[in-house]
């Protein structure tokens, strides 16, 4: 009993699991965007960029702090170096007869002197060891002091990137799943029209048997569920694209199965000026940001480029230790110097020239595609407002269409049943209800993603998703 007590027991687990993880994973459009934000590569990009950065201006600092350098060596000569040097035997020999022959000690006999030649000797000893401790601190040097201020520069760019990024991954997120929730209503309104022709058919069929209407009408009303069976299949397999897509997006298993929970609703809204929001969008808009502070970080580029015209001065201190022995008793000694060191370039084939001209040119160069780009945004802004304005304008016309589409089919079904109609007058009043349905799922759907795409455009994006990253509030 206890044997089989075990067994139900993992079965009962198995089935369990087995059950938990075949339903799918349900995410509304707060929840995709956060499981986005954490899994997209893009943003893992940036946020490693914006740590880069951070490491690179503690690096720029460091630069202006003391440097402390300690070196040692040890040698042993297996064949100690020789220098030519006067033959001291003969130099000391000839000044020794030089006194006896002055002082008349012995006769004078210049026979004894000896020419003095040269012979290699050496001066070394077997073992030598020295230790050197040096303290270097710059006191100017142009290229350091500008390169902490555009490392900050830098680290602000990284920043605001990692900002677009993540408004940009919202945006994306919010365009997949609102396509999912698109495709997803146009299978339904493709299904609910299929099920209307089953349910036409199968009274068509039932009228037929009992010989009220003709072949004719029964053929029509069985052709028209067939003709809607293909639509109803592809929109099924492009909800499962629409559906792998944001799965991608939120960097998640391919395998795994996921919905979506919300619904396509019109809700209108005020729509501002376009200078207003022109003027907004200047200010506030992201990509602008980021491409702004390229631009300053291109400008500090050319001022460090200009540092190699001016000097570097540092002072520096240096402790060395050191001996010397033939055997092991080494003789040790040390000594202390500080000084000052000054160094400029005079003349380097006019390197410096170039590469500032160079930085220069960078710096114009992403000045136009600022101008370029704030253009282009105007013209966007324009163009989404329009989208708004046309929107409002027809999606209440569109309402009234769906429901005098709605009213229309269940005459036409009414009329055929009571035979003043035929199954001609039934299949255009259900094409006229799909296709009024879908242009107003369309129509509402364009006004949401212009809507978000307005709203991505001046910078909007909730706080809270911004929180989700430490670096920028550092």
């Amino acid at each position: 009993m206890k044997h089989i007590s075990k067994y139900l027991t993992v079965t009962l687990v198995y089935l369990i699991s087995t059950l938990v993880y075949s339903q799918p994973q349900s995410y509304t459009l707060d929840t995709a965007i956060k499981t986005a934000l954490k899994n997209n590569s893009d943003v893992k990009i940036a946020e490693m960029n914006v740590r880069k950065a951070s490491a690179a201006v503690h690096e720029a600092f460091g630069y202006a702090l003391p440097s402390l350098d300690l070196s040692a060596g040890f040698t042993h000569f297996l064949e100690k170096p020789k220098t030519p040097f006067p033959d001291f035997a003969a130099l000391l020999g000839n000044a020794t007869y030089s006194i006896l022959f002055d002082e008349r000690v012995i006769p004078r006999d210049d026979n004894k002197f000896k020419p003095v030649g040269y012979s290699l000797q050496s001066f070394a000893l077997a073992n030598n060891y020295e230790t050197n401790l040096q303290l270097t601190q710059i006191l100017f040097s142009s290229a350091v002091f500008r390169g902490i201020g555009a490392s900050q520069i830098y680290l602000d760019l990284a920043k605001a990137q990692l900002k677009n990024t993540v408004s940009a991954t919202v945006l994306n997120v919010e365009k997949a799943f609102y396509g999912v929730l698109l495709t997803r209503q146009v299978y339904e309104i493709t299904k609910a029209s299929f099920e209307n022709a089953q349910e036409n058919y199968k009274n068509v069929n039932a009228l037929y048997g009992q010989g009220l209407v003709s072949e004719f009408d029964n053929l029509q009303a069985e052709v028209q569920v067939e003709n809607i069976r293909p639509t109803l299949l592809n929109m099924e397999n492009k909800l499962k694209d629409a559906k792998d897509g944001l799965k991608i997006l939120l960097g998640l298993n391919p395998e795994n199965e996921i919905d979506v929970e919300g619904d396509i609703t019109y809700k209108p809204m005020p729509i501002p000026e376009a200078q207003d929001m022109i003027d907004e969008v200047l200010k506030s808009n992201l990509s602008l940001e980021t491409l702004s502070l390229k631009a300053q970080v291109d400008d500090a580029f050319i001022d460090l480029d200009r540092a190699e015209y001016w000097p570097n001065i540092a002072a520096f201190g240096n402790y060395s230790y050191a001996g010397s022995a033939e055997k092991w008793d080494f003789q040790n000694y040390s000594s202390l110097t500080v000084g000052l060191n000054f160094s400029i370039n005079l003349w380097k084939g006019q390197q410096t020239a170039h590469r500032v001209e160079q930085s220069t040119l960078t710096y114009q160069q992403t000045e136009e595609q600022v101008t370029q780009l704030k253009d282009y945004l105007t013209a966007q802004v324009k163009s989404k407002i329009n989208e708004l304005i046309r929107v409002q304008t027809v999606v209440e016309t569109q309402d009234k269409n769906v429901s005098l589409a709605e009213r229309a089919y269940q005459i036409a079904t009414v009329r055929y049943k009571e035979g003043t109609s035929s199954q001609l007058e039934v299949q255009n009043a259900d094409i006229a209800l799909r296709q009024a349905r879908l242009n107003r799922l369309q129509t509402v759907y364009s006004y949401l993603i212009t809507r978000y795409e307005l709203e991505q455009m001046i910078g909007k994006v909730d706080p809270e998703y911004y929180s989700l990253f430490d670096l920028l509030n550092d």
